[in-house]
Order: structure tokens, then sequence, then C-alpha cells
């Protein structure tokens, strides 16, 4: 099979954009999602990416990310000293400030204690960067190096107490560093300066629009599939639902999409899919009941790892199947998101050697040979949610809570069974509804029951009782990198653990996870 998309299409939605050079921040996608929220299309790039390819994307800015070594060091990823003779308008952020510095022949030294946290950030000088900045600022702060001695043409226009050079800037070559992290919350102005920076120096435009994403997404895919057949591996999640419908919006009755289920999915999730996409949305849907299959695979299995690689090696066999079966396709779409087309790509310019397990359907072996169908490989899940608003798709299904591709499977600790699959479903069924009933759904990243691989004595009925236990998770989350455990009402927790107790046979004992990521995960397996 084809590993990369074909070429898509220009657009002027494309014309103008912000190049990121990654240095390996742990910041850098959140840099992406600020300049595109701002309407102006960007894309993250390595940093060993080569001057010729980057003249030729002709970038309206570029930004130089943060990252985690010193520019000191004798192995630091550097970048071409001529990227600063392009008069193309760049702005350093951390490790990007301290680089510019160095390059141009400044003076970079370790500072005697790592800065860290919140910072206050005074303005000394006006700055068309800093313009509306107010003094005493918050902003966040991670660097052990700091500059010593400016380059020449360089003036310092901000400072904290820690940090006597916090912002710099040569207006004339328009050459623009920060020390602090503006792409991060707990920076106050941040959206101010990288604004600034975008509109003001960089004279972009806003029409990065999911209005606009719409119709050059389902034109793109008229122009690459042209009189081809699709293929779509459909799950009911967000991302495979707006590639279906933007497919099908392309081409109709050409598309034809599979739904596996695998027995580990929530209540009536079959039913809410055939639902939706056969009756409502009128797409050829092929639905393969594999239930038993997947079971007999799993029976005995308690590694985690060997369960999603049982659960994505039978689903790859079983589309595979099942495309042999329904015909001659030429096209595969998939619901890769910008975010794993970044993970494709180390900061070093390097390809990545891990494959998420059962991630889209991106392990199909390669005799099938076919070509992808990637629609929204620009975009991050919160744009892909506004993309099937525009498209037509319901809030109940733009607005749903992730779920694992390996599904209920990795949310039983231990082996799983038909009897511990059913007690999960229902207590998960129990959690969803009530969460939706105190209004939190959608203020949630995640809302689930996991079942324990232990059981507990209890009483009730006056009898003693050795059941099972649940535990509730429910986090918060912007994207799903970081999570903190969601503060929910004691009543609410009551509620929980009552009706599950009480309607779930075989539950004795309710818990409550109140672990964050780092350093936990959000799912237990």
């Amino acid at each position: 099979m084809s590993q990369t998309p074909e070429k898509i299409s220009s657009s002027p939605l494309h014309e103008q954009q912000i190049l990121i050079l990654d240095f390996g921040s742990q910041y850098t996608q959140n840099i992406a999602r600020k300049v595109r929220e701002a309407h102006v299309f960007c894309e993250i790039h390595p940093c060993t990416k080569p001057l010729s390819e980057i003249k030729t994307l002709r970038p309206k800015g570029i930004i130089l990310s943060g990252g985690p070594a010193s520019v000191l060091e004798k192995d630091a990823f550097l970048c071409d000293k001529n990227l600063f003779e392009l008069g193309i308008p760049i702005l350093g952020i951390c490790y990007g400030m301290q680089l510019i510095s160095h390059i141009l022949n400044g003076t970079v030294s370790p500072a005697e204690d790592r800065e860290y946290g919140r910072a206050q950030l005074n303005v000394q000088e006006d700055s068309g960067l800093l313009n509306g900045v107010k003094n005493n600022s918050t902003v966040w702060m991670s660097h052990g190096d700091f500059i010593k001695k400016l380059p020449t043409g360089f003036k310092s226009t901000a400072f904290t107490n820690n940090s006597p050079i916090a912002a710099i800037e040569n207006p004339i070559k328009k050459i623009y560093g920060l020390q602090f992290h503006p792409e991060v919350v707990h920076t106050s102005c941040g959206t101010t300066l990288l604004n600034n920076f975008i509109f003001e120096i960089c004279k972009c435009n806003k029409n990065w629009k999911t209005d606009s994403l719409a119709k050059y997404s389902i034109q793109n895919i008229k122009t690459q599939v042209g009189n081809g057949h699709v293929l779509c591996g459909l799950s009911g999640g967000v991302d495979s639902s707006v590639v279906a419908m933007l497919v099908h919006k392309a081409i109709g009755d050409r598309l034809t999409c599979i739904f596996v289920d695998n027995g580990l999915l929530r209540a009536d999730e079959r039913q809410k899919v055939e639902h939706e996409f056969r009756d409502n949305f009128q797409i050829n849907l092929d639905v393969v009941d594999a239930a038993d299959r997947f079971l007999e695979k799993l029976e005995g299995v308690s590694d985690p790892e060997k369960k999603r690689k049982i659960i994505g090696n039978t689903f790859i066999e079983i589309f595979e199947e099942e495309a042999k079966r329904l015909g001659n396709f030429e096209y595969l779409a998939q619901g890769t998101l910008y975010p794993d087309v970044i993970e494709s790509i180390s900061f070093k310019g390097g390809p990545s050697v891990v494959i998420k397990s059962h991630h889209n359907v991106g392990g199909l072996p390669e005799k099938m040979n076919l070509k992808l169908v990637e629609p929204l490989r620009e975009l991050f899940k919160d744009e892909a949610r506004k993309l099937g608003h525009e498209i037509g798709l319901p809030d109940t299904m733009i607005n749903r809570q992730p779920f694992p591709g390996p599904g209920l499977a990795i949310r039983i600790i231990g082996n799983v069974t038909k009897d511990r699959l059913k007690v999960l479903r229902e207590a998960d069924t129990i959690i969803i509804e009530e969460i939706k009933i105190a209004n939190l759904y959608n203020k949630l990243w995640q809302s689930f029951a996991v079942l324990l691989p232990v059981k507990t004595v209890g009483v009730m009925g006056d009898a003693r009782t050795y059941e099972n236990v649940i535990a509730i998770r429910a986090v918060t989350s912007s994207d799903g990198m970081t999570a903190d455990w969601a503060h929910l009402p004691y009543e609410l927790l009551a509620q929980l653990s009552n009706r599950i107790i009480n309607e779930v046979k075989g539950v004795n004992r309710v818990v409550y996870d109140i672990s964050s990521k780092p350093p936990g995960t959000i799912e237990w397996e």
C-alpha cells in the first residue's frame, strides 16, 4: 500500500503560511495551534529542513521553536546562517532566541540556575512585537542558558527579575526573539505577541477557516480520486466520520465504508453507526459481525500490548477479507490527523519507528496496493470537529469523547470475556448517562469505567458478597497530551457509585481515579 497520499492540489488557503522549524520543544504543537486559531495556515517542519526547501515554501514568516538542548552543546541542532538573510520575518522562542544570538555572533552562556515557571515581564523599549503588552504581564519561562551579549543590530526590549534579556529584536531585518513561551496558557500576553508577529510583522491575512476548508477538501478529493472507488474504515469516531462524509460529498456512491463490530464496543454503538450513516446519510455501509472471532483470539490474554496487537491484526485480516469480497478499490480513505503526521518525523529529521497500535487503518498489507486519501492530514482535532460541523454532522457525533481503537478490551484489566465485557459495558453506560445529566459531558475530555482484576468483600442484602471493582476515570484536557483528573461533585460520585452497585450485577465496590497525566495515562492500558 502506498504510505503517502498523492500530492494535493494547490489552494489559496496555502498561498500564505507561517513555517515552524521544530527543535524538539514539547510546546511546538501549541505554537501551530495558536497560529491556526488566528486563522492563518501553519506547518511544522524539522529544524534540519534544507534552506532550498524553505525558500520553495515561500512562508510569510518563520518561527524557531524551543528545544530541550543547549546551543552550546557540541551536537546542538542549528540552522543555516543564510536563513536570516532571506528577508522573511523570524521569531525565535526560548532555544530559538538563543539560536539567533549564537549564530549571529552574540554570546550565549549557561545560567547559574535554570529558570522554570512564571515570571513578570517588564517592557523597556517600544517594540512592534510587544505592542499592547502590559508591564508585569505573567510569562512562562523554561530555560537553562541566557544571552550575555546581543548580536550587532539587536536591542533588548524586555526583561524579568531573573532574565536581563527576555525579548530581543532587529526591526530592520525583522528578526525577533522571546526567552519565554508565548504559546502556553501560562503566558497571559501570549496571544497578543503571536498575533503581533503574524499580522503586524508578517502581514498575514485570516483565510484559514473551516468553511473554506470544507469546499477545498471536497474539491481536492474529487480531483484526486477522479472516477475511482474509495474504501473507508469507519469506526463511528469523529475522525473517520468526518472523512466518510467528506468523501461521500465528493464522490457519492463510489464510497464504501466498512464497520467492524469487534464485540468490544460501547452499548448500542453498532446500531448508532448503522442508523446515522446508512439510514440518515445514505452511505454504502458494510457491517461485519466479528465479535466471536475477536473474543476467541483474546481468550486468556491479559498483557495490554498483546491485546492491542491481537485486536489490530485481527482487524486488518477482516478488513482485507471484506475489501476483496466487496470488489475493486483504488483508494483507501483514513482519518490521519496533523499530529499523526508530525509524529512520523522526529525533530531531528528522521522517521519515527513507532507505529501506534490499531491507529486508523494504518497497517494494512502492502499487497492491497491502495492509494491513500487523507483529507484531515493538515488538521488538528479541534479543526476536524469544526469541519464536521460545516459539512452537517450532528453535534452528538462531533462532540463525542475519544474512544480507543481496541475498545473496551483495554479498559478490562486482565482477561477479556463476554461476562466481563457485559459488566464493564453496563457500568460505562451509567457513567455516560449521569455525566450527561449533570451537563458535564462536553466539559470533560473523557469519562469512562475500568474493570479491575480484583474482587472485594461486600455486604448486600445482609449477605456477604465477593464481587468486582469498577474504577471511574474522568479527566479534563485540551489535546489529550496532558490531562488532569476531573473534580466531579461528591453528589455525582455518590450517584454513580449507587447506580453501578445497584444496577450492575457482579459489582460491589466503586473507586475514583485521581491521577493526572503525567505521571499516569488517561487510559489504564
